[in-house]
């Protein structure tokens, strides 16, 4: 009897021990962070927000596998301010970025760039144990202090002005169009191979799976002219008429590189616990060197370097499977890139308290729970703040006013009489009309809130 007793209880014991394994939640531990911003990329250039005549699987994947976006704002219509606002979760004039960084050739003394008291997020993920990396475009200074060992990256690969040749890796510009390629501070030589391929490689071997979490910051330079995609895919569009095949081509030349990258993070075991983020620095270019255009906005007015629609709004992604992100469901509300600092860290749980002042909020509520945006207000503006003639925009709810607004791809045109330009996105999101003769009291409200905003932003420049 003693016997059967024993092995009875011998027999529950292994059942229990089992199933013991599967009882416990196994704690997956901090999330790794991947952001992926592309380079002038146009509003609607993608196959998941709508593109018919371009291949994106990668990128259509990853918007499968999140939640995607319809009305995301960049910080800024051009380079350098947007990347500062993506950083640091503040308006570019807030986190003390008024335009494009300078050449070094054309600033001696370092004075352009990105001031280096403001907190980025890869100063915000180091302390909290994560290796931190940038790999691709930086644009946001040249002294030791503001470059990205500087701005608390441990590593970077990649470029320091706004634009290379891919191949040769010289700054794509008017002259002196220097080497540029980087390897944190000390300048390297990869003659004749691809940059993508280079960038892909930098970052699959830096997110080797370890016991310390990584956040990258993957700043592809792409498809920023020179449009240089690979010859398979120029193939590939040789139907579509230039200037669009050789943007087709670059695009499906990223996207194929956004694919190694996913696919290196699944096969390391990584991509269900990496929060990936994806979107665009501004909307499409129609400058010289881009063939005078490529890109699609849709119906919105405007491209890289206006307020309009096409120049701010941008495709927006994000991912994390372990961590319940809805799978395959788009956001309507409006939202912008201030706002992916403040969201990583609540996801993430990292804490936020030396990220001050910040102009972005967590979008935790609308990925999850498709709640209301959090904003009241956006603001954008480029140049100098003192000058009275640059463009600037300011939304409110559906209403938007634009100051001295201006459409480089001349689809729109503005008379004096436009100098403010109100439009209400609900009812026309073209942009089309002027509203501000039906409606001056909220061009006056909106004025308004643009004035004491950049009050406050005047009145911190002679502190």
């Amino acid at each position: 009897m003693k016997k059967v007793n024993y092995l009875i209880a011998s027999f529950l014991l292994g059942i229990i021990a089992c199933e013991a394994p599967s009882e416990k939640s196994v704690d997956p531990g901090p999330p790794n962070i991947l952001v992926i911003l592309t380079d002038d990329q146009g509003t609607l250039d993608l196959n998941s927000y709508g593109s018919t005549d371009l291949a994106t699987p990668n990128l259509d994947r990853l918007a499968a596998a999140g939640v995607r976006f319809t009305q995301f704002y960049s910080v800024a219509p051009v380079c350098s301010p947007s990347r500062a606002g993506l950083l640091t979760g503040k308006y570019n004039y807030n986190a003390g970025l008024y335009g494009n960084v300078d050449t070094p050739n054309n600033d001696p003394d370092g004075k352009s760039g990105m001031p280096t008291e403001q907190v980025t997020m890869a100063e915000l993920f180091k302390p909290a144990g994560y290796r931190t990396a940038l790999i691709g475009k930086w644009h946001l200074g040249h002294t030791p202090e503001k470059l990205p060992n500087g701005q608390g990256f441990d590593y970077f690969f990649g470029h320091q002005r706004g634009c290379i040749d891919n191949y040769s890796h010289f700054f794509f510009w008017n002259g002196p169009n220097l080497h540029d390629l980087y390897q944190n501070e000390q300048e390297i030589y990869r003659e004749g191979e691809f940059f993508g391929d280079l960038m892909v490689e930098e970052l699959t071997q830096f997110t080797q799976a370890g016991e310390d979490p990584f956040f990258v910051y993957w700043a592809i330079n792409m498809p920023h002219y020179p449009y240089q995609g690979r010859a398979s895919w120029l193939e590939h569009y040789a139907e579509l008429e230039s200037p669009r095949r050789e943007y087709a081509a670059f695009i499906s030349t990223m996207d194929e590189l956004v694919g190694n990258v996913l696919d290196h993070l699944e096969q390391s075991g990584q991509l269900d616990n990496t929060i990936i983020v994806f979107q665009s620095d501004h909307g499409h270019s129609v400058e010289e060197r881009a063939y005078f255009g490529g890109g699609n906005a849709g119906p919105y007015a405007g491209a890289k370097f206006s307020m309009l629609e096409g120049g701010i709004r941008v495709p927006a992604i994000i991912s994390w499977p372990q961590g319940g992100i809805p799978q395959g469901e788009v956001r309507k509300q409006w939202a912008g890139a201030v706002d992916w600092l403040p969201t990583l860290a609540d996801l993430a749980q990292v804490d936020l308290a030396q990220a001050r002042d910040l102009d972005g909020f967590s979008l935790r509520k609308v990925i999850f729970e498709n709640s209301s945006s959090p904003h009241e207000t956006m603001f954008w503006a480029t140049g100098n703040p003192e000058v009275t003639t640059n463009s600037w925009a300011v939304r409110k709810g559906d209403w938007k006013l634009l100051g001295n607004p201006r459409d480089p791809t001349k689809e729109l045109s503005f008379s004096d009489s436009d100098s403010l330009y109100l439009v209400n996105l609900e009812m026309d999101e073209t942009e089309s009309k002027n509203l501000a003769n039906e409606h001056p009291e909220i061009l006056e409200e909106l004025r308004r809130l643009h004035a004491d905003w950049l009050a406050e932003i005047l009145a911190r420049r002679t502190k």
